[in-house]
């Protein structure tokens, strides 16, 4: 009889968190608001203002750069090109 007063005694005290989950209530927060502040976190990273899409959106901005770097060396090789035959022709 004494044996299961005590366990009537032990269930009648443990919180809904200890019934449940097998945690007591301020582990129970600990856990939550480390929950919370990692979701936080991720959310920052991925959209925030040093996001993964900012990263490549200037990844693909230094692609056009340098494909638009390429194209003007090679403008300014054939203009040069050209200067120079016009000043040799206007030399002689």
């Amino acid at each position: 009889m004494q044996n299961e007063e005590l366990y009537e005694e032990i269930d009648t005290q443990q919180s809904v968190t200890q019934r449940y989950l097998g945690l007591s209530l301020n582990k129970f927060f600990a856990l939550f608001f480390i929950v919370i502040a990692f979701g936080i976190y991720l959310g920052i990273v991925l959209y925030g203002a040093n996001s993964l899409q900012v990263l490549t959106g200037l990844q693909d901005y230094e692609r056009y750069l340098k494909t638009q770097t390429k194209e003007l060396k090679n403008e300014n090789a054939e203009l040069q090109r050209e200067y120079f035959e016009l000043k040799e022709i206007s030399a002689q």
